[in-house]
């Protein structure tokens, strides 16, 4: 089976989607998790990840952190949970890798500028998803896809 497009999402209300397509490398397109009245848009998601096709997507598995008060806690389960839900409904293979196992592959830590760094370098040739600080989202999600050309013998 052919991979033609490799969808990275890391999860929450400032996380982001990125597609990236084998054939070009170079190229991956990032873009900020839509949102709506402070939750994720499943609708506006689902709509644009049908648009890009993707033929797996490689997803953060991610779980409650220490300290993470009960409400923000339960926002942050439900925008996992539409995540999920929309790739589940249509029917895209999903892959759920934990932030250790991807980063060490790319021997980053949980700096996320180190992360927004390697996607400019890797990039080079679309580095508008990464140039601001805060587009750290958009970084790991694009290196989440990466990662996932990588287990799916797509990549060098």
């Amino acid at each position: 089976m052919s991979i033609h497009c490799i969808c990275g999402i890391d999860p929450g209300i400032s996380g982001a989607v990125a597609f990236y397509f084998p054939a070009s490398p170079d190229h991956v397109t990032a873009e900020d998790l839509p949102i709506a009245a402070g939750a994720i848009d499943c609708a506006t998601l689902a709509a644009r990840i049908v648009q890009m096709a993707p033929d797996v997507a490689i997803v953060e598995r991610v779980g409650a952190m220490p300290k993470q008060g009960i409400a923000s806690t339960f926002k942050f389960g439900t925008s996992y949970g539409c995540l999920l839900g929309v790739l589940g409904a249509l029917q895209i293979r999903t892959v759920l890798v934990t932030p250790q196992i991807w980063k060490r592959h790319f021997r980053l830590d949980s700096d996320k500028e180190k992360s927004r760094a390697l996607a400019l370098r890797t990039f080079a040739k679309t580095p508008e998803p990464f140039g601001r600080k805060r587009d750290d989202g958009r970084a790991e999600a694009s290196l989440l896809a990466l990662y996932g050309a990588s287990i799916e013998g797509r990549q060098p």
